[in-house]
């Protein structure tokens, strides 16, 4: 096939991500693209875009070809690589440097430290609302307790965790028309970024027992040279982990509130035994999972499934379509918290969610937490308000009676 030829069928098929009706069910479209036009071309926005499970995982393992250097929203990639110095929209060699760095302070094993705490914010939230009617599960907690957490691993002072935690919401100020690129969204990002740097000169001065002191001393030798981050990169890094960490994990347990109250029967068997909720988190990842688009840009052309898809051109890989492909899973469209399928979700490769233990973590505890008070519940569905961006999907808002 000659470069930019795709199925003639994907011309009955429309996908972009900013549709807000197709983004409140985008798998029947996703599961046309895979059948039909697995190398989607939107003339409109001007990208392509690949649905199957075999063809995004190949592509996530590409990174010499398709780069996240370029941004990795489709609204905010750019022809030229950016300068952002955020390890999510880097490439190598600079983003394994910056990994590695980072890697030496943002442990598994810090994050499982983290679980005691993670569990008593838990239980906090949760606590005032047995004997009550309902609340409402996004608002009251699930979108609470990331920013919480991230609060904590961070180092700000109890004293100022309300206050960043407000702060974080407003970075996630959605205007219509507009999304979340907007003015009240950039002057939040900014006092954030500020007050990150003036805690992180803290802690050079004052360490304590946090990730950001930990940053402020972690090292790489390599080739008889040490190389310690410099200020900038890790305030970056703690503006990622906010920004990355708290809308998704959010996201997640949004979905986890309305899909155990729809399937009831499975809800009974976590209540009963609280070990499969480990897996109970993994089939949510793949069914509805927090952040289904991601973004590359092509260096070099690609091809897949005899389709060309030049070079400067842009790319959605579509994980959420990829968790619900036939070709790998059986029964694609059931939930099922005893799968053990994999799933790419976290996606795969050289970016990898660094927070992707933090994030199961969180969702672990969250639901023990939840199913050991509320066993059962209801959602009324038709105040439940959903959230659309282009890259996450979940609700902002649950109601719950229980």
């Amino acid at each position: 096939m000659t470069t930019g030829q795709h199925l003639a069928a994907s011309d009955e098929i429309y996908w972009d991500p900013f549709d807000v009706n197709i983004d409140a069910d985008p798998h029947p479209v996703w599961r046309a693209m895979r059948d039909r036009a697995p190398v989607y071309r939107n003339d409109t926005y001007d990208f392509w875009a690949l649905s199957r499970f075999d063809d995004v995982f190949a592509a996530t393992r590409d990174p010499a070809r398709l780069l996240s250097g370029h941004g990795t929203t489709l609204e905010l990639m750019t022809p030229e690589p950016k300068d952002s110095g955020i390890i999510l929209v880097m490439d190598p060699p600079e983003h394994d440097e910056l990994r590695r760095l980072v890697s030496r302070a943002f442990t598994v094993g810090r994050m499982e430290g983290l679980e005691g705490r993670i569990r008593q914010i838990c239980c906090d939230l949760l606590d005032p609302f047995v004997g009550s009617d309902g609340f409402d599960y996004v608002k009251d907690f699930a979108a609470i307790v990331p920013s919480l957490v991230i609060a904590e691993l961070l180092g700000v002072p109890s004293s100022e965790r309300e206050w960043a935690r407000e702060l974080i919401d407003t970075i996630f100020h959605l205007e219509p028309g507009v999304g979340m690129f907007n003015e009240t969204s950039k002057r939040a990002s900014a006092e954030l970024q500020a007050y990150l740097s003036d805690l992180l000169d803290l802690r050079r001065r004052q360490p304590a027992d946090d990730l950001f002191s930990q940053l402020v001393v972690a090292e790489i030798n390599e080739d008889g040279r040490h190389r310690r981050l410099q200020h900038d990169e890790a305030v970056r890094f703690g503006y990622l982990l906010v920004t990355a960490g708290t809308e998704t994990t959010g996201r997640l347990l949004s979905w986890a509130a309305l899909l155990l109250e729809e399937h009831a029967s499975q809800r009974a068997e976590l209540v009963n035994d609280s070990s499969l909720i480990r897996g109970a988190v993994e089939e949510l990842l793949r069914f509805e999972p927090p952040s289904p688009v991601q973004g590359r840009f092509v260096a070099q052309d690609v091809e897949f499934h005899g389709t060309t898809i030049p070079a400067g051109s842009r790319l959605e890989l579509l994980t959420g379509s990829a968790g619900r492909d036939e070709r790998k899973y059986a029964n694609p469209d059931q939930f099922d918290i005893h799968r053990t399928d994999t799933h790419l979700s976290f996606g795969f490769g050289i970016h990898f969610c660094l927070g992707a233990a933090l994030a199961r973590l969180e969702g672990r505890v969250a639901l023990e937490e939840t199913l050991n008070r509320f066993p059962t519940w209801g959602v009324d569905r038709g105040r439940a308000v959903q959230a659309h961006t282009s890259t996450v999907r979940g609700y902002s808002s649950v109601p719950i009676t229980v």
